[in-house]
Parts: C-alpha cells; sequence; structure tokens
C-alpha cells in the first residue's frame, strides 16, 4: 500500500470517528423541545397559569399542550344528522387506537350527543383506553333558523340554561378537558353571516358602530355563560371559540371569566401576527379549535397529500414556537387540527344522493392556500381530513380508515421530538471539515 492510499484510510478514519461522536452530542435546544411531555394519568383539574416564560395548560398539575384534532366522524351515506355517539359500529373504537399511534391527546366534539349516557361512553372510551381528553362544545344556537337574535333574552336564557345543562352532565368525567363556546359565532357580526339586529343597533349611525354594539352584545352574553360555568365546575376551563380577530379587542374587557380564546384560522401555512395581536388585543391565551389544510389540489385535479402534510407541519411548529415568550408570544396552548377523516356529505348538504360521493368540487376560494389558488375556488370542505375514508365489500358497517402523509408527519411531531431536531452541529462541521479534507487532498495528488 503506497503512502498517499494509507494517508487518505486514516483521514477517512478519523473522520469517521468524529462524525459518530458529533451525532451522540446533544444539540442546542430546538423549539419543539420547549414542550415538556405530559406524564401521569391526566386526572384530576385542568388549570390554566400565567407563567414569566408564558401560558401555561396543566392536568392534574402536569404541562400539557393540545395535540387535537376535530373529531365528526360521519359514513359515507350519512349527513350532519349522523350522531357519532349512538352509533352502534363505534367508530371511536378504531379511530382512538389510530389517534394514540399518532399522538393524539385530545379531540374537539362540536357538541354532546343526543343522550347522555352514550356521550359518556364514548368520552371515557377515548380516556380510559387511549388517553385522550375530551373537548366539548355549544355552538349557542348559531345553526338555529332563523339566526339567533343575541339581544333577545328569551333566546340568551334558552341557550344559557343548555349549555349549563350540559357541564352538569359532564363535568364530573375524568375525560373532560374544557369546554368551548361557540364556534365563529362572531362572524354574525363582523362578516355579515347569519346577521341579527335589533331596533337600537339599527338605529345607530354607521356599519361600524352597529357591528360594536352587536360585539358588545355577543361577549357579555358569552361572558355570563362563562361566569355560571365556574360556578358549577371550577375544575376544566372555558373556551371561546371566535373566528380570526377582527373584534377581539372589544371583548377584552368584557371577559374576564373566559379563560382561553379557541381560534378559528385559515390563513395558509403561517398565522402571521395572529399571536402578537391576541397578546395586544385580548390578554388571554389561544387554544386553536380548527386549523388545517385541504388535501386536493383544485389546480390539476388531484390529490394533494404532499401539501397538506407540508401545510400542517409549518403550521404545528408555529404553535410550538408560540408556546414559550423565549421563542414566541408565550400564548399558545397547542390546537384542534380540522379535521381527522373527510367528511362526503359537505359539498352538498341539501342532496342526499351526493353523500355517497367523495366530491371533487371546491367549495369557496382562499388565496392563502398557493398550491391551487389559480382555480376559481380552491377550498375542498369534503377533503380536510388527515386520514381517508375507503368503502369495503367486506365491512359495510364501517369504512377502513387510510392515514394520509400528514397523518404521518404530525405523528412525528407529536411523539418523536428529535424527528423535529436540526442536524448537530459537531456532526455537521464533521461533514464539513471532511469535505476540506478531501479537497486538500485532491489539491495535492495534482
Amino acid at each position: 500500500m503506497n503512502k498517499t492510499k494509507s494517508l487518505l484510510i486514516n483521514i477517512v478514519l478519523i473522520a469517521s470517528i468524529a462524525l459518530f461522536i458529533g451525532s451522540a452530542v446533544k444539540a442546542a435546544p430546538y423549539v419543539a423541545d420547549l414542550i415538556e411531555t405530559p406524564k401521569g394519568n391526566l386526572n384530576g383539574p385542568v388549570v390554566v397559569k400565567d407563567t414569566p416564560s408564558g401560558w401555561r395548560l396543566t392536568v392534574g398539575g402536569e404541562p400539557f399542550i393540545v395535540k387535537g384534532v376535530c373529531y365528526q366522524y360521519v359514513p359515507v351515506g350519512k349527513g350532519s344528522d349522523f350522531d357519532i355517539f349512538s352509533s352502534y359500529s363505534q367508530p371511536w373504537v378504531m379511530d382512538g387506537a389510530l389517534m394514540k399511534k399518532m399522538g393524539v391527546n385530545a379531540v374537539r366534539f362540536y357538541k354532546a350527543g343526543k343522550d347522555d349516557k352514550q356521550t359518556k361512553v364514548v368520552i371515557r372510551a377515548l380516556f380510559n383506553k387511549f388517553g385522550i381528553k375530551t373537548a366539548l362544545g355549544h355552538y349557542l344556537g348559531y345553526w338555529n333558523w332563523p339566526p339567533p337574535n343575541y339581544s333577545d333574552p328569551v333566546l340568551r336564557a334558552r341557550v344559557k340554561k343548555e349549555v349549563l345543562d350540559m357541564v352538569n352532565s359532564y363535568k364530573d368525567e375524568d375525560g373532560i378537558l374544557f369546554w368551548i363556546l361557540g364556534n365563529e359565532n362572531n362572524y354574525s357580526f363582523d362578516r355579515g353571516l347569519r346577521d341579527w339586529s335589533n331596533a337600537e343597533i339599527d338605529a345607530l349611525p354607521d356599519a361600524r358602530a352597529r357591528r360594536e354594539a352587536k360585539a358588545k352584545i355577543y361577549y357579555s352574553f358569552v361572558n355570563d355563560i362563562a361566569k355560571s360555568i365556574k360556578e358549577i365546575d371550577p375544575n376544566h376551563p372555558v373556551v371561546m371559540g371566535n373566528g380570526e380577530l377582527a373584534s377581539i379587542y372589544i371583548a377584552k374587557d368584557l371577559c374576564p371569566d373566559v379563560d382561553i380564546l379557541g381560534g378559528i384560522i385559515y390563513q395558509g401555512k403561517t398565522f402571521g401576527t395572529y399571536f402578537k395581536r391576541l397578546k395586544r388585543n385580548f390578554g388571554k391565551p389561544n387554544v386553536f379549535i380548527e386549523f388545517g389544510c385541504d388535501r386536493y389540489d383544485a389546480l390539476s385535479k388531484k390529490e394533494a397529500e404532499d401539501w397538506q402534510a407540508f401545510f400542517l407541519k409549518l403550521q404545528w411548529m408555529e404553535i410550538v414556537q408560540n408556546e414559550s415568550t423565549k421563542t414566541g408570544a408565550g400564548n399558545s396552548l397547542g390546537g384542534f387540527i380540522f379535521e381527522w377523516s373527510d367528511e362526503w356529505w359537505k359539498h352538498n348538504p341539501n342532496y342526499r344522493p351526493g353523500w355517497n360521493k367523495h366530491d371533487r368540487e371546491a367549495n369557496w376560494s382562499n388565496t392563502a392556500y398557493y398550491f391551487d389558488a389559480k382555480a376559481k375556488n380552491n377550498m375542498n370542505e369534503e377533503w380536510f381530513g388527515m386520514v381517508g375514508l375507503e368503502t369495503s365489500t367486506k365491512n359495510k358497517a364501517i369504512e377502513k380508515r387510510v392515514p394520509k402523509k400528514a397523518y404521518y408527519i404530525l405523528q412525528s411531531l407529536w411523539t418523536k421530538k428529535s424527528d423535529t431536531s436540526p442536524i448537530y452541529p459537531i456532526a455537521a462541521a464533521g461533514f464539513l471539515l471532511l469535505s476540506g479534507i478531501f479537497a486538500i487532498i485532491r489539491i495535492k495528488l495534482k
């Protein structure tokens, strides 16, 4: 063996050892590592704390960041009136097992089931079998017809009673995480959707004054319910659902009994200045009760698993970044991804024959999801699931679950923190050193 070859072998050996040592050295803390993994059995009071490093949610005294999904499974061929809690196929067993593997620790139910006993069966099964907490909500009449007039004392009394009855029914369940009041109800005054008014509001001089008057009425109503909830259940926080932040500054002084803002936002791969604005204009922590990305490319007319996975990963990393004041606003408590599984009825809720077809026609437009923004409409309501439904001739009682790429991306983020860590500095230096040595050798050999 000549001297040149011997030298080259020795250099490669030394560099390899350096790489091995480098890879074993722990890197500097990364934003995902700032989250403390929940321990214990997750029983006990759920508490919201304001600490020097940011807001924290604890369950039974242990840190808890919400790694949640919106869970509203509807079988193929069924519509919005399907009651998952009374389903004889018990879909929560199959879904709960998949959720546990993914790292899900909480689900959001938009409302309780028709039967209290059946609802409790599901809440208990998810918690006792899979360690998954339940965030239970109430729409506050938003989808009633006619639309709710929140200045009507009769409606307010009826809705408040419904909420308090729900809290009384489920407050002693170990699986309850917190209560969610409303969804995008603020759009009734922020966007004029399902609008309501009264003579006094109509007499105001301009649109802004009318909007602010409605906001004051609505947010005061939510706080009144929140205050009453705390009188009967001091062990679970109250979350106020809210679409984005247009009028949230009005709620700041009107909602002292609301513990957490339940944000709903669809702004593409980033939340922009959301956390900073919330900190300035509301001063309470945030848990997203809806965020996400559909997985259908309306421009190329193809399924878009890669885009969904890419957007959800960036969204989640931004949620984590804002958990601490060291890396962000310090007001992030996690979130519920919209959504767990596809819903085949959503494109045309009133056309029953269409519920057996996975529709590919987009419902609305949002240019923040730029990969198919050039299409006339690009948001496909039936394709938001991280899990697809596949009909089977063998088992007609329940569809086969097909986890998509986003499922596995979130699984890596929620169960294996090292997967989100950067290349270790010493290992990277080893690669650079090795490259430099080979460059020198090539020059000398010439």
